[in-house]
């Protein structure tokens, strides 16, 4: 069974695939080309959801003949000290189609703004799990800090900026490895999985039985 992706985020792309190496793990672009999916919830979870819903509709217009799980990410960073931006705008926060690198910016000058060197900041992640007519929900957080310049060039998103609890460095500078141990996505990956065995676990159950019927 293929899981397809709902996401054209190449870094969420290729993460997601490391952290779930056991699987034909393949983005929608790869089936259906890209299309736009209008993000219009007002939380992680509303906009996980739609981003379901619209790749799940698309295969099934589409005819799409194999059996899948779709499994759409909505994550972003929050900033309580300026009012709780970027948050679920993280990905558009400097404006529509904006770089990684405009998003950072941004955040570092209202930063500035505010005399603001280092401060409290959470990672948030809602996965959303589609299969058949049903849709599952499930959420991690990373806890830290950000910081008002970047540094290094690994990971993603805002992670040269953002440094986790319990380390000196950020996820820009720190082993791409941890951030697949503690990270936000990995957590609410490592949740989904659960209800991914599950339905797994129900989809041999009935074709054993319906084989010794």
């Amino acid at each position: 069974m293929k899981i397809v992706l709902a996401s054209a985020n190449k870094g969420k792309i290729k993460e997601i695939q490391k952290l779930l190496p056991n699987f034909d793990v393949i983005p929608y672009s790869d089936i259906l080309g890209k299309f736009e999916i209008i993000e219009d919830g007002d939380s992680f979870q509303q906009n996980a959801i739609i981003k379901v819903k619209d790749v799940m509709d698309k295969l099934i217009e589409n005819k799409y003949a194999e059996e899948f799980i779709v499994i759409a990410d909505d994550s972003g960073l929050t900033v309580p000290a300026l009012n709780n931006e970027p948050n679920i705008y993280s990905a558009r926060y400097a404006g529509e189609n904006a770089t990684d690198q405009q998003n950072n910016l941004k955040l570092i000058s209202k930063l500035k703004e505010k005399h603001i060197q280092k401060t409290d900041a959470f990672y948030t992640a809602c996965l959303a799990i589609g299969y058949k007519d049903e849709i599952y929900t499930t959420h991690g957080w990373m806890y830290g800090e950000v910081c008002d310049e970047m540094i290094g060039e690994g990971g993603f998103g805002y992670d040269p900026l953002f440094i986790p609890n319990e380390h000196t460095q950020t996820l820009g500078v720190l082993d791409e490895k941890l951030k697949q141990n503690i990270g936000h996505r990995a957590k609410a990956l490592a949740l989904a999985m659960k209800i991914i065995k599950i339905i797994l676990k129900e989809k041999v159950n009935f074709r054993y039985n319906v084989a010794h019927e």
